[in-house]
């Protein structure tokens, strides 16, 4: 019998600790200037590029997480019958965390045994293993790492359906999935619905992360024999299944971190697979509209070995590799959403069995064999059928709600309301704004954001098109005195890239009220105009303001090393509170300063200090901490009269986080 249950697994996390005091505005300048270089045919027809906005701004970053871990479990929802268990947990993004096969005994997913996030979202904070959806803009989705709505209903023959559904900021859009396991069904079926209520165009992402144990002799199969990769630099075409005389469909035969996507033709079955040496694993399979397929590995180097561990508890190696599913084609785009329009579709997830010999032989019999053995688990026709048949319920209000996932999707709805606009995605209830969105309720409700305190980092920021408009008419009116207004669009026209408008609404904001934020955002200001050093030595100044400020401080340090500041770096940081200094982040950048200005010894202690600097958000792909222990490894060796040879040194494991690099002989 299918069964639906909500309890608490017991299990290690690590607390979010809230999130940023700043919006995501830092570094404009580097973001500015990204394109992805291709070299594809002119019937490739990739969006490339479209909708890559210049920061997740309206969101703050979930960065104040530590490494250490606690027992407070997490909250799961299970849905069960006698094929399946599920556990989702919806307060990490809505994370499917295992995928259990009853018959086999075995699980189909990494199921990470802990929650310990790394910096690879886009709001910084995400958790490895298990299936994540991602909705919005590019990467790792918003809320990766926050609740979502959860509710609870079902279909006509009393079939439990659990809910989770979500406001989505940057693009003023709604995501909701519907996940059941009907009696008898081999599969987890999940309907997924994506709408625009907007009467504009907005750039669409989705991509479903699956988590797989990485398997010696493993095999990941598609309908294909064409894939889109980044080897060797940009995106370019290559042949399944051997490039460069190796089997590419064996994650393990990839010495680097490498992401390949895959070019299913317009005919083929939208599945990915990956399968053991024995034929058995884990099958994706959708509905037509998820055309997307790829395959992402860490590699078998040092460093991708340490980023698995890294997000994993200690004592486990953390080893998987990613198969995925995306509305476009590869992972650098977005596509264009037409105004007031709904997407659907419907995936499945179960176990397969296949015959060892043939998925393991020649590509064009491993194919034939995945997809007659897929055609047996679930029919294509059948799949297409029943996405039409559950719309009735997918666009029917649940019988009783969960968890409450924030107040943005009410705001979006009260503003509606005022302005005569219809409610947003009526069946979806999305509770009441919050204490973080009052301000906001304030300047709809009253034209004003009335007092607000600018000792304390700014609760909430916006980008919607209509409450920019009403933004501007406060400035103009009621909030024209109003400090915390002007911050407000300030950061704002810095968000659009207007430094002219967003330098005169922020020292309006200051001439009215001294604050370190909008100091910061005049750092910004410079910043892009190219005066980073006068930037660099703002922000130092606007930390000195709020000096218990942890965020403020990790920017300092960074833009003021990465301006060779380093004399300035060793005489601002003791003038922040103790905690702060504290932190693993600031202890990097003070080591590295240290280096810099031949304090060697010191520089040394601080990196082995502890068991090793330890960052907790180190961003994926930075190699601050491994480019340290060479550095002083070269400084080190130039003072005695020695030689030191970058290319066979190996820096101890936990310091070693470089993705590209091929493990030594």
């Amino acid at each position: 019998m299918s069964t639906l249950t909500f309890l608490k697994k017991q299990m290690p996390v690590t607390r979010l600790n809230g999130e940023s005091s700043l919006p995501p505005l830092g570094n404009l300048r580097v973001r500015a200037g990204r394109n992805t270089e291709t070299r594809l045919d002119e019937d490739d027809e990739l969006f490339t590029d479209f909708g890559n906005p210049y920061s997740t701004y309206p969101y703050r970053a979930q960065d104040m997480y530590s490494r250490e871990l606690c027992d407070d479990g997490l909250e799961m929802a299970v849905l069960e019958n006698e094929y399946l268990r599920a556990e989702f947990a919806p307060s990490i993004g809505g994370k499917l965390w295992s995928l259990f096969d009853k018959i086999a005994g075995r699980e189909l997913l990494f199921a990470n045994p802990v929650m310990r996030p790394g910096n690879l979202a886009t709001r910084n904070a995400w958790t490895s293993g298990g299936i994540e959806w991602n909705c919005g803009p590019r990467g790792h989705h918003p809320h990766t790492c926050s609740w979502l709505h959860t509710a609870v209903t079902e279909l006509d023959d009393g079939t439990p359906v659990l809910r989770m559904y979500q406001f989505e900021r940057l693009h003023a859009a709604t995501y909701q999935m519907d996940f059941f396991l009907p009696d008898n069904s081999q599969v987890l079926l999940c309907r997924m619905r994506i709408v625009n209520a907007n009467p504009y165009t907005i750039p669409m992402y989705w991509w479903s992360n699956i988590a797989v144990p990485e398997i010696v002799g493993g095999r990941v199969l598609m309908d294909t024999d064409i894939t889109f990769t980044n080897k060797g630099g940009g995106l370019s075409k290559v042949p399944v299944p051997i490039v460069d005389g190796v089997d590419i469909t064996y994650p393990m035969n990839n010495p680097t971190a490498i992401d390949f996507f895959w070019k299913l033709p317009e005919t083929a079955r939208r599945y990915e697979c990956q399968l053991g040496p024995d034929g058995y694993g884990l099958i994706q399979v959708s509905t037509k509209r998820l055309k997307g397929r790829k395959l992402f590995v860490w590699g078998q180097g040092p460093g991708g070995e340490r980023w698995q561990n890294f997000l994993s508890a200690d004592d486990c190696a953390g080893k998987y590799i990613e198969i995925q599913a995306g509305l476009g084609h590869t992972q650098m785009e977005c596509l264009p959403m037409p105004p007031k329009t709904a997407w659907e579709w419907l995936e499945a997830y179960g176990a397969m069995q296949a015959d060892p010999g043939k998925v393991h032989g020649e590509w064009d019999g491993a194919r034939k064999e995945v997809g007659g053995i897929l055609e047996e688990i679930i029919g294509e026709a059948y799949m297409e059928k029943l996405l039409v048949d559950t719309r009735p319920m997918a666009k029917s209000k649940a019988a009783r709600k969960v968890y409450d996932g924030g107040g943005y999707g009410a705001l979006e709805n009260l503003r509606r309301k005022v302005m005569g606009e219809p409610e947003m995605c009526g069946h979806l209830d999305f509770g009441e704004p919050d204490a973080e969105q009052s301000a906001w309720v304030s300047l709809l409700m009253n034209g004003t954001f009335g007092v607000q305190d600018l000792h304390k980092p700014v609760a909430s920021w916006m980008n919607q098109r209509e409450w920019v408009k009403l933004l501007e008419e406060a400035v103009k009116s009621a909030d024209m005195y109003n400090p915390y207004a002007w911050l407000q669009l300030g950061m704002l026209r810095l968000s659009e890239m207007n430094t002219r408008d967003a330098k005169e609404a922020l020292d309006r904001s200051m001439v009215l009220e001294r604050s370190a934020w909008a100091l910061w955002g005049l750092a910004q200001v410079e910043n892009l105009a190219g005066r980073t050093k006068e930037g660099a030595l703002m922000v130092m100044r606007a930390s000195l303001m709020q000096p218990d400020d942890l965020s403020l401080a990790k920017e300092a340090v960074r833009v003021l090393n990465a301006e060779k500041l380093f004399r300035e770096v060793l005489t601002y940081v003791p003038q922040l509170s103790e905690q702060v200094q504290e932190h693993q982040r600031i202890r990097l950048n003070v080591a590295q300063a240290c280096m810099e200005m031949d304090e060697l010894e010191r520089a040394e202690a601080l990196l082995y200090a502890d068991g090793g600097i330890s960052v907790p958000d180190i961003r994926e792909g930075e190699v601050s901490v491994t480019e340290l222990w060479f550095r002083i490894e070269e400084k080190k060796a130039a003072r005695e009269g020695r030689t030191f040879d970058r290319e066979t040194a190996e820096p101890p494991a936990a310091l070693d986080f470089r993705m590209n690099a091929k493990r030594k002989k």
